[in-house]
Parts: structure tokens; C-alpha cells; sequence
């Protein structure tokens, strides 16, 4: 008598988030209880919005290294546009990363999408409406100044800014979000508010650049720190996924020093810049924490201290190349 035929079971694949971020997951919309204004505050994440506050102080501050008179208007509008487009990347990330997966299990605070307080489609309007408000007030800067290359400038940042989380093929899934902020957040936004003011770029706004671009970057990496665990199961292989947790505690270490090295330089001609040490304290504080936190969540202080960090180290900087 045949032995009955056994059937080899083979294990079922892991299955990583993907697919187009544009169609939400699943078949009929659920219900979502409505998100307070609370919550759609806490989706712009304020606690990152000193990042934009940074490169413009020091671009500004470096403007008036060539010409004196301070151009307060052109100022405030490319601080609205950095404003604009960080809430805009902030609502963009929670409306992709949402829809991913990506955000079913988090350490942080929750979001809208993820959280399935706001519909999908309502967050990634909001999004777009920052991207286009960014857009408007770039637009009256290019027309004010005369500079209309730089319309092709604002349309990259813009498409940086999605294709960031959004897209088939989010950079910020493949380790190039650290590139991203140093690039638009440090390079661009510095360069961009004093070439907006004096058409000119003096040594002084490059070194402010990189220093502006590197503390963004610390404050990316604490949050990526953070929430490493989660993004490696969701399959987001950001830098910190990729390199581990201890080469990312180092490189934040890096991160936050060399702005004081490229600080310590500037002060030998211009005194005041000795006085960025003083934010040196916030970001040790930060480098500790980073060092030696026991619970992810603890990550979240390291973040919003870095993050003021920065503004008050470009703050200081403006003081010492305007004052």
C-alpha cells in the first residue's frame, strides 16, 4: 500500500510595505474619527522648524557682510518659504509613510495617516497646499529680485521634497535622506537667502552652509535613531538601518561638533562667533542622550534640543557677522 503523498510546506515570503503611494491600502475606506487641530499640529512637527529658521539667519548675517543694510523683506519671505516647505515635506512624509505602513508601529508621536485620524486624501492636500504656498511666495522673490533661474531651484526643492517619502522609489528609504537635508537645508536655503539679498556669495555664507546643513542632519539622525528598529521590520533602510546603531551615535557626534570647529575658525576674524559656544552646551546635552539613552523615546528630547540647537548657533552667527 503507496504511503499517502505528503505536501512540503514552504514558508510564506516576509512582505515589505511597497507599492504606489498614491493608492491607499486596502479595499474600502474606513472610518476615521476627526483629527483635533491638536493633531494637525503635531503633524507639522514644530519641534523641526528651528531647522529653517537656521539657514536663514546665517544667510542673512553673511548678506550683510557685503552690503550693511539689512533686507528684512527678502529675509522674512525666504524664511516663509523655508517655513512653507518643511510643514509641506512634514505633511508629505506623514501622508506616504502612512500609507506605506511604514507608521503602524511607531515610537514617536503618532500621525494623522498612520494613525488613521485623517483621511489620506485630506493630508496629502494640506501637503499640497504648503508645497504651493512655498511655491507663491518663491515666485514674488523671483520677481522681486529679477532672479528667474532660480524658479528651476524652487521646483527642485519642491520635487526633493516629495520624492523624499513619496513615489515608488523614496530616497529617503535607500540611506539619501542625511544627503537631502544637508543639500536643501543647509546648502540651498543658506546660499539661497544671501545670493536672494546681494547677489553675492562670500566664503562666510559656504561655511555657515555646511555648518547649517550639518546640524539638520543631526537632528534626521537622531529621529532615525530613534525609530531604527521599526524602520528596518517596515523595510525603510535609512542611513541608520544601514550603518547601525553605534557608527549612527558617532556620526551624530560628528554632526553636531564640526559646525563649532567651522565656528572656532570664523571667530579668529570675527569675535562674536566665540559666543556659539554657548549652544555647545544644548548640543553636549544632545550628544549625551544620543550616548547613553536606555528607551528610544528618550531620542525625541535629543531631537528637539538639537534642533535648538541650531537656531540658536545661527542666531549667534548672524550676531557676529552683522554686529
Amino acid at each position: 500500500m503507496a504511503a499517502p503523498s505528503r505536501k512540503r510546506s514552504t514558508p510564506a515570503k516576509k512582505r515589505r510595505p511597497g507599492g504606489n503611494p498614491q493608492k491607499p491600502k486596502g479595499g474600502a475606506p474606513q472610518a476615521v474619527a476627526p483629527a483635533t487641530a491638536r493633531d494637525w499640529i503635531a503633524a507639522a512637527r514644530l519641534r523641526t522648524l528651528p531647522l529653517a529658521i537656521t539657514p536663514v539667519l546665517i544667510g542673512t548675517g553673511a548678506a550683510t557682510l557685503v552690503d550693511e543694510q539689512l533686507h528684512w523683506v527678502i529675509a522674512l519671505a525666504c524664511l516663509a518659504v523655508a517655513f512653507a516647505l518643511q510643514i509641506g515635506v512634514n505633511y508629505a512624509n506623514d501622508y506616504s509613510d502612512g500609507i506605506r505602513g511604514t507608521d503602524d508601529v511607531r515610537v514617536g508621536p503618532g500621525r494623522l495617516t498612520g494613525g488613521r485620524k485623517a483621511k489620506p486624501r485630506t493630508v496629502l492636500i494640506v501637503a499640497l497646499a504648503f508645497f504651493a504656498l512655498a511655491a507663491v511666495i518663491g515666485l514674488a522673490l523671483v520677481i522681486r529680485t529679477g532672479q528667474w533661474w532660480l524658479l528651476l531651484v524652487g521646483a527642485v526643492c519642491i520635487v526633493a521634497a516629495w520624492f523624499y517619502t513619496g513615489g515608488k522609489r523614496p530616497y529617503g528609504y535607500n540611506a539619501m535622506g542625511e544627503l537631502f537635508v544637508f543639500v536643501f537645508f543647509g546648502l540651498v536655503a543658506t546660499l539661497g537667502t544671501t545670493w536672494l539679498q546681494v547677489r553675492s556669495l562670500p566664503q562666510e555664507a559656504w561655511f555657515g552652509a555646511v555648518a547649517a546643513g550639518l546640524l539638520a542632519c543631526a537632528v534626521l539622525l537622531a529621529n532615525n535613531l530613534r525609530d531604527i528598529d521599526q524602520d528596518r521590520l517596515a523595510g525603510k533602510r535609512t542611513l541608520s538601518v544601514r550603518i547601525g546603531r553605534r557608527a549612527t551615535q558617532v556620526l551624530f557626534t560628528v554632526f553636531v561638533l564640526v559646525p563649532f570647529g567651522i565656528a572656532v575658525f570664523l571667530a579668529l576674524v570675527y569675535p562674536i562667533a566665540w559666543l556659539t559656544l554657548i549652544a555647545l552646551l544644548g548640543g553636549l546635552a544632545a550628544i549625551l542622550i544620543v550616548w547613553t539613552y536606555r528607551a528610544p523615546r528618550e531620542l525625541i528630547t535629543a531631537l528637539q534640543v538639537t534642533s535648538f540647537t541650531s537656531v540658536a548657533y545661527g542666531a549667534l552667527l548672524f550676531w557676529a557677522f552683522a554686529g
